[in-house]
This record gives C-alpha cells, structure tokens and sequence, in this order.
C-alpha cells in the first residue's frame, strides 16, 4: 500500500495553482471540472507519478474551522521534503514568501514553515 493523494485546503484554488506551481515549483497533474470547484492536483517534478497533492476547496464550514485552527496555532498542514532546506528558504524569499519559523535544527531534520498564501502553514523538511 502506498499514498496516492492527499489534500491541501485552499480558499481559491486558482490562486492556490499559481502558487504550487510558480513559487514552490509542482506541476499540475490534474485538473478536472467539477461543479463550482474542480479536482485540481499537483505532483512533484521529480515524481510526476508519484503522489498527488489536491488543492481542495476548504467551502466546508468544518474545513474552514480546521485550517483556520492549525493556522492560528502555527501547525503546519503538511510537510514537503528538501535536499537543502536554507537553499529553498532563500529562494522562497526572494519570491516574496513569508515564513513563520526560518531554517531550524530540530534534532536529526532542518525545518521551516511558510504560509502557502492560501490559508496553511506548511513545513519543509531536510533530513
């Protein structure tokens, strides 16, 4: 057994896209009209088979409190994995992303968080 999908709340899946795509580097893998919404994914560029990243509408009034819960506690939604955490954070930077933590050692792993300007924090991770 292996994970295929897994979800990211956004509350605008267009602005969403732009950014995984254009600041965080994923490809769009799939992106399927449904309704008022559409099944939107990304995959990384380095497995464009592997697992899929959904950019779900959080237009659930639980989703909305969920992702507004973890923000506000400063929980990251998801972590991705880096070669070299500083690197990217420097990168990230450049492009205008906020980060909530700078590069950290925490132990055997190197961890920062930005906010995805869609409503969560997510973590990169170096081990």
């Amino acid at each position: 057994m292996k994970i295929n999908l897994n979800s990211v709340l956004v509350e605008d899946q267009d602005k969403a896209l732009k950014f995984y795509t254009e600041v965080l580097g994923f490809v769009k893998k799939t992106d399927i009209p449904a309704g008022d919404y559409k099944f939107l994914t990304v995959v990384s560029p380095e497995e464009p088979d592997g697992t899929q990243l959904l950019l779900e509408p959080n237009n659930n009034p639980a989703a909305r409190t969920f992702q507004r819960a973890l923000f506000e506690q400063g929980i990251p939604l998801a972590s991705f994995a880096v070669t070299d955490v500083q690197k990217e954070y420097e990168r990230m930077k450049e492009l205008g992303v906020k980060f909530t933590m700078e590069p950290t050692q925490a132990g055997p792993v190197t961890l920062a968080v930005f906010d995805d300007t869609c409503g969560n924090l997510i973590q990169l991770a170096q081990q």
